[in-house]
């Protein structure tokens, strides 16, 4: 392997558990990017030649390289190894097989993400690194699972940033329509071309499982709704009745089978609407709720994007205190990396006092345990979900 020279005192970040190199702390003059083929594997040194790792490199990504191992080489099937041991891990804490199976950085495996349906799979990939890896993840898939079909989502927006194309492909077998999920005591059925993503959103998992010990007999509200994972839960847990808010046509019709798919038909009705647009609209009929939940895509999806992703954070919270019936219960979430847990809870507080009204924070959530949290990596601590109930 070709060596990755790290400019002086840049070796810290490294030592200290943290896995990505940046551009900018790569010694150019001893190891020029121009000399290195994107994906390939480098052997990273210090600047007194000491072995820091192997990792994969991208010349023209601001990430340059993402660490593999802190050995001086990979054996011969570390993949399958490391894909073996997150399977071991999340068996711990779910007896069906639903759940996401690896999860990038915090599984030793940067720039890949697999969800697992039963026996069909979802992987995607996000970086060059793991592009040129394609072949060995399908036979680990192959090996340790004998899968149905494996589906790769090549087409996320985090691909541009790497100079990589979009594109989507059937790896194994013959994936189907629809992918199950069970969930929280509730079936799911994801469809395959109009799905977002992966599909499903899992992270949620625990979080939702929580807001089910709260909906007996209420009235909910679910924004931004997707296929139904808060609100068709809400629904089976016994909730009076539920309304799902979305803008998009298809996740709306796949939430209405969903419901149907469960014998909820009758608890769950759907409002196709921009979010925002919905939340007056129901301001003006005088709608009012018990539970309210509010998970949008995130807001602020670059650093940059700050200013205006918390103008919306502070709207969308503002206007769903204005339904929500006194005693009554806010869930509030955000999957803005770039949005803190301090900020979420300050934009709570904020619209709380502009609405006049008080409450207590009864809950925090947090990812599920099928996306743990590298304790070197805050970057994989992005999800967060308070639920506050009001006086």
């Amino acid at each position: 392997m070709k060596k990755l020279y790290l400019l002086k005192n840049h070796q810290k970040r490294l030592l200290q558990g943290h896995v990505w190199i940046y551009s900018n702390e790569v010694d150019t003059k001893r190891s020029s990017l121009k000399t290195f083929i994107p994906g390939e594997k480098v052997l990273v040194v210090d600047t007194g030649d000491a072995v820091l790792g192997v990792a994969y490199i991208n010349p023209h990504s601001l990430i340059t390289a993402r660490l593999l191992t802190r050995e001086k080489s990979l054996s011969e099937n570390w993949l399958e190894q490391r894909i073996q041991q997150a399977n071991l891990y999340r068996q711990q804490f779910y007896a069906e097989p639903y759940y996401r199976l690896v999860y990038g950085e915090s599984d030793q495996l940067p720039g890949l993400v697999i969800d697992r349906y039963g026996l069909d799979f979802v992987v995607q990939i996000n970086t060059a690194g793991m592009e040129e890896c394609i072949d060995d993840i399908q036979q680990a898939l192959m090996n340790l699972f004998q899968p149905n079909s494996i589906l790769l989502r090549a087409d996320s927006g985090m691909r541009a940033l790497e100079q990589l194309p979009s594109y989507t492909k059937v790896l194994h077998g013959a994936v189907p329509d629809y992918l199950t999920v069970i969930e929280n005591g509730t079936m799911f059925h994801i469809p395959k071309d109009t799905s977002q993503k992966t599909g499903w959103f899992y992270d949620h998992r625990e979080n939702r499982a929580f807001l089910q010990k709260l909906v007996k007999g209420k009235k909910v509200l679910d924004v931004f709704s997707y296929l139904g994972g808060w609100g068709v839960e809400a629904a089976m847990a016994g909730a009076a009745s539920v309304l799902c808010v979305d803008s998009s046509k298809p996740a709306l019709e796949a939430l209405i089978q969903n419901a149907q798919l469960n014998k909820l038909a009758e608890q769950v009705k759907t409002f196709r609407s921009d979010a925002f647009e919905a939340l007056s609209a129901l301001r003006e009929q005088q709608e009012s709720f018990d539970i309210v939940v509010v998970d949008p895509p995130a807001f602020i999806k670059r650093r940059k994007d700050s200013a205006e992703g918390m103008k919306a954070y502070h709207r969308i919270n503002q206007q769903a205190l204005k339904l929500i019936r006194p005693g009554g219960i806010l869930v509030s979430a955000s999957c803005s990396h770039h949005l803190s847990e301090e900020d979420l809870l300050m934009v709570i507080g904020q619209a709380l006092a502009k609405a006049g009204r008080t409450g207590r924070l009864i809950f925090r959530g947090t990812p599920g345990f099928d996306h743990p949290i590298s304790p070197f990596m805050p970057e994989t601590n992005y999800l967060k979900a308070f639920f506050v109930q009001l006086d």
